[in-house]
């Protein structure tokens, strides 16, 4: 039998791929802040980052939107940074089949379950290195950057919503208080991670950042050691377990290839040794997946030969 030749993730038609998504429906956007509520359904944009620094985008790949839930990853890896390690023994990475806002922690830890749910990212937001909010602030917003390749942003009038009217990070933070899991006050923790949710980020940068991490901690673009490869591995394997919350499962049958959802419509992608690759579109499933999102995911994995356990084909 011929051998099938390897995909050419460089020629691969991204705008065919776009074209093709966009005419998918389905989904709400997500109202939780104004700002959120208010993003253009028709919003859509695809891009790969590849292991030679190369980046390809197609539609709106170059507009920006805030990373929202997309941010936890990248938050768990400057955790593990800071903390030599210790952010492991503070948080769970066990899935949960909650919801991702579930008033919920581990039984006889007080630990949140793991780092993708909103418990687990107050959590490693507050692990920062910083002495207080401003401080903590400053190391996030530098540490995305590294990721990215390239200074980022945070959208003011996100972060403003995100601190008011996140009620559940609230109630999150105070639960974590009393059981002696959060060091910082909750308010405190709240307004590091909603500043966190709210940098802004667009398609090509996004998916940068997931090749950072696919690629070792190595920046493909600047080539700049972002973090260890060992906490980009420990990264990665809890995206494939936890990254798309009571779906993990489901997608990671489906796609294969680890990620990271948001309620802004973004998915990040890292496919482990190869490339990252992003998708943002703002109507969302009833787990809180970008529709168009899971359906481009899933072509990428099939066309590109990117499923992790594509090779059990035989």
């Amino acid at each position: 039998m011929a051998k099938v030749p390897a995909p050419d993730h460089h020629t691969y038609d991204l705008d065919a791929l776009e074209e093709r998504v966009r005419r998918e429906g389905g989904g709400e956007v997500d109202d939780s802040i104004p700002q959120l509520a208010g993003a253009d359904p028709d919003f859509f944009g695809v891009a790969l980052a590849q292991a030679d620094g190369s980046i390809r985008g197609s539609g709106d790949a170059d507009v920006a939107f805030s990373i929202q839930s997309a941010v936890k990853p990248f938050l768990f890896a400057l955790a593990l940074v800071d903390t030599d390690g210790d952010a492991l023994e503070r948080v769970g990475i066990e899935p949960t089949g909650e919801a991702f806002d579930a008033i919920k922690l581990e039984s006889g830890t007080g630990r949140p379950p793991n780092p993708m749910v909103n418990a687990g990212a107050l959590l490693t937001a507050a692990l920062v290195d910083g002495g207080n909010a401003e401080g903590r602030n400053e190391r996030i917003l530098r540490g995305l950057s590294a990721f990215a390749g390239r200074a980022l942003e945070v959208d003011e009038d996100v972060a403003r919503n995100e601190h008011l009217l996140g009620d559940r990070n609230h109630a999150l933070a105070h639960l974590m208080r009393s059981e002696g899991t959060l060091a910082l006050g909750a308010d405190e923790a709240v307004e590091v991670y909603a500043r966190a949710c709210a940098v802004l980020v667009d398609a090509e940068a996004l998916a940068v950042m997931g090749a950072t991490l696919a690629l070792g901690g190595v920046n493909p673009v600047t080539g700049h050691h972002v973090v260890p490869s060992r906490v980009a591995r420990d990264v990665v394997a809890v995206m494939a377990t936890c990254g798309v919350y009571d779906g993990s499962g489901r997608w990671m049958r489906r796609v294969g290839i680890p990620a990271k959802s948001s309620v802004s419509g973004a998915i990040v992608l890292s496919a482990p040794g190869v490339l990252g690759a992003a998708v943002v579109s703002p109507p969302l499933d009833d787990q809180g997946t970008s529709v168009r999102g899971r359906i481009a995911s899933e072509l990428l994995s099939e066309d590109l030969d990117l499923h992790l356990f594509g090779s059990l084909r035989g």
